[in-house]
């Protein structure tokens, strides 16, 4: 009869402490889930309220939004450890203990979150910007808090970690308005390289995107194995960078070929000797 009341009260306090810490669970889960959802929707609203101030930076708004959705977690969080009894000075002190703790093991995100503050602060690149960080290239969609997201030139999505970006040399290709646009081409050592010079020279002046200031140029750079090359240099709009060196790689072509004047091959002269018995 002893051990039947023993295991009595046994299942008594297992019950009791089931029903309490049961539903301080199922309170935490609500929690949460509440919080989680609160927090994006706190994340997109914030986005549409900077969307309406046109003085702040597309840049600074996607870092502002998120650091508004970190902010409600982690109050959150707070909130559903106090659901089962920890103090706030006990919070704080875990959470000191845990940052700690989560800061030796995950250096290399701690250094994203550095990386992407001083992205922000010095700004090489804002949104919309096409970079180049050696070989990382690409238009910039956002800047978070972890990783940059840009759009390649031909439409693939890429996730860089800011460390990456912050470490390397960065080439901003739309941060000036104008661009340097320099076409390489060979004639034959035959040709007239006045005429060429002068024919090429009229071409850049007649093409409405070509800066009257700096004067366009066309220059003698080097005297090849196979031809003398000829620089068409000038400067544009770096909106009509790319348009301008396509419509003049083919005009180039075609105006050498109205005057007569080609573009040789690369070639070689081989001599060939006798030999003597």
């Amino acid at each position: 009869m002893q051990g039947e009341e023993q295991v009595m009260r046994l299942l008594t306090t297992v019950s009791d402490l089931a029903v309490q810490y049961g539903l301080d669970l199922v309170g935490a889960v609500v929690l949460l889930i509440a919080g989680w959802i609160v927090a994006n929707w706190a994340r997109r609203s914030m986005l549409r309220a900077l969307d309406r101030a046109p003085r702040i930076d597309n840049t600074l708004k996607p870092f502002f939004a998120s650091l508004v959705r970190y902010l409600i977690l982690i109050l959150v969080l707070v909130a559903v450890l106090a659901q089962f009894g920890v103090q706030t000075t006990s919070i704080i002190a875990v959470l000191g203990a845990a940052g700690l703790a989560v800061g030796l093991a995950l250096q290399g995100t701690l250094q994203n979150i550095a990386a992407g503050i001083m992205l922000l602060f010095l700004r090489p690149f804002r949104i919309g910007d096409y970079i180049d960080a050696e070989g990382v290239a690409g238009t910039v969609d956002e800047i978070g808090f972890f990783t940059t997201h840009m759009t390649t030139f031909d439409g693939v999505y890429v996730e860089v970690p800011n460390s990456r970006l912050w470490n390397r040399s960065i080439k901003n290709f739309s941060r000036l308005p104008t661009r340097r646009l320099d076409v390489v081409v060979g004639i034959s050592y035959g040709d007239d390289v006045d005429m060429a010079q002068a024919a090429l020279l009229d071409l850049l002046r007649s093409d409405e995107r070509v800066h009257k200031d700096p004067e366009p140029q066309v220059l003698v750079t080097a005297l090849g194995d196979s031809s003398v090359n000829l620089n068409l240099r000038c400067w544009t709009d770096a909106d009509n960078y790319w348009g301008l060196l396509f419509d003049m790689n083919k005009a180039v072509k075609q105006r050498l070929d109205a005057k007569g004047i080609t573009i040789p091959f690369p070639q070689r002269d081989v001599h060939l000797f006798e030999a003597k018995s």
